[in-house]
């Protein structure tokens, strides 16, 4: 069994961490942070109660222990026992901790969609590059709206040839926990053209050619893509429709039986007894899906807080060469995790 540890307790470190624990070939061997935050606090008196808490730093040790938890150390002194470390610290945090922990310890580590992309040579998507990230050391794996992106043009690609792609993203402004983000009553264009995540999708799959333009409104259920494209080969919305029923992470949603907003598939999600009402897969509404001549049409909502979780577990798979077919890893995942 290979050792992992979570270092960071946050919207994705805690989804991380319990996925982590699910999975059949791989252990959670600790927790790791720096300060005794309400969410640390929830999961280790809850569904984490067993797994060790680490603190990040020696410095870490008495601000944890005065917030009342219990720690067994210092990150580095557990170094050798650690396969892996997924770090899902802040932005700048994760290249102190990479430059300070994982390369003087020569410890394998990944980091999260808001790192730099020059903190790992490789980003990743399980269905479009698993292979890139087979025995490496650091890798990213992309961002929620980046992986969503990623899901859908790969399979529209490996099916008929992807020749360009025009993205326009309406982005949540904050997660649900997070109660000083805004915007009130506004809607925030990113100024920047293209947005990071065209960018961030070439650098997984580089040779789609993406424009993506973006704008952040007053919601925190999710994020939703309107997505044009020009394909090489011919297609009908049939098959375009077939074509994401087959991906295991993409699921075809219908407005017309009644599924035709974010708050309405969170509701859903809900009623499926989703472990925090998460959705791990992408949802297109099948409605949408148009095609005129080579132009492919579709809107897609991606769940910010656990799109990432079932891509992070198969490039601990990749990176540790637990598996290097990517369908026996995101077959592993998805029944772990009830995908």
């Amino acid at each position: 069994m290979t050792n992992i540890v979570i270092n960071g307790v946050g919207t994705i470190g805690k989804r991380v961490a319990e996925a982590v624990k699910k999975q059949e070939d791989m252990t959670l061997y600790a927790l790791s942070d720096v300060a005794p935050n309400p969410e640390l606090r929830t999961v280790k008196e809850n569904f984490l109660n067993d797994t060790r808490l680490l603190a990040s730093t020696e410095s870490a040790v008495d601000d944890l222990q005065e917030g009342g938890l219990e720690v067994d150390g210092v990150l580095e002194e557990h170094i050798d026992e650690i396969d892996l470390i997924v770090d899902a610290t802040p932005s700048g945090i994760d290249e102190k901790n990479k430059e300070n922990i994982y390369e003087p310890n020569d410890v394998k580590a990944i980091f999260q969609g808001g790192s730099d992309k020059s903190i790992a040579d490789v980003s990743f998507n399980a269905d479009a590059n698993y292979e890139d990230a087979l025995g490496e050391d650091y890798v990213r794996v992309v961002s929620c709206n980046t992986t969503s992106l990623c899901r859908t043009l790969y399979e529209l690609d490996d099916s008929f040839g992807v020749n360009e792609a025009n993205v326009n993203l309406v982005r949540r402004g904050g997660d649900p926990k997070e109660d000083s983000r805004g915007p009130i009553n506004s809607i925030i264009p990113v100024t920047d053209v293209p947005s990071h995540h065209g960018p961030d999708v070439q650098e997984v799959m580089p040779e789609i050619d993406i424009t993506t333009l973006a704008v952040k409104v007053p919601t925190t259920l999710a994020h939703v893509h309107m997505v044009t494209t020009e394909i090489e080969d011919d297609a009908t919305e049939e098959d375009v429709k077939r074509v994401f029923e087959k991906s295991t992470r993409i699921s075809l949603e219908s407005a017309e039986e009644g599924f035709s907003s974010t708050a309405k598939i969170t509701e859903k999600m809900r009623d499926m007894h989703r472990e925090r009402n998460d959705m791990n897969e992408v949802a297109v509404w099948e409605e949408t899906i148009t095609v005129e001549g080579k132009k492919v049409y579709w809107i897609h909502m991606t769940h910010q807080e656990s799109i990432v979780v079932p891509e992070t577990i198969d490039a601990i798979r990749a990176m540790l060469e637990m598996e290097e077919d990517k369908l026996a890893s995101i077959g592993k995942t998805n029944e772990a995790l009830g995908i």
